[in-house]
């Protein structure tokens, strides 16, 4: 998968997904941005919860339970420092409908322990390359 992200100006970026998406990142005004899209946090979060979401609804699917409706709550804790990474996320799943406790659990492990992989990224090898006006560049970062 490549993505190509363009700066448009001060803090706020565009880029345009492999599946043909936009997405508009931007920081708050306090730190230089205008906020004309979310922050990069806050979308890392969106695909975590996103991820898990669609993996629960085709494990129930596959179970075939149909939720009448389904929610999900976010909350994502900080480290203090620098480069103040997630230490913690908690997802709590808010599912209506004639689903059996035991199967629902089921399918919120399957996606948390094995099929998610967002949240399985998180703890991935970052690597990184870079270039300068269009050099690329030879130190490895």
């Amino acid at each position: 998968m490549d993505l190509t992200i363009n700066w448009n100006d001060k803090m706020a970026f565009s880029s345009e997904t492999a599946s043909g998406h936009q997405i508009k990142m931007d920081a708050a005004q306090e730190i230089g941005g205008e906020n004309t899209g979310p922050r990069p946090t806050e979308l890392l979060l969106n695909a975590v919860a996103g991820c898990t979401g669609i993996d629960i609804i085709s494990i129930l699917t596959k179970m075939r339970l149909e939720p009448s409706s389904f929610k999900m709550e976010v909350h994502g804790d900080r480290a203090d420092d620098h480069p103040k990474r997630f230490t913690d996320i908690h997802i709590h799943y808010s599912l209506e409908g004639e689903l059996p406790e035991d199967k629902v659990i089921r399918a919120i492990q399957l996606s948390k322990d094995k099929y998610c992989s967002v949240s399985h990224s998180l703890s991935a090898n970052i690597t990184a390359s870079y270039s300068i006006n269009g050099v690329k560049g030879e130190t490895p970062l």
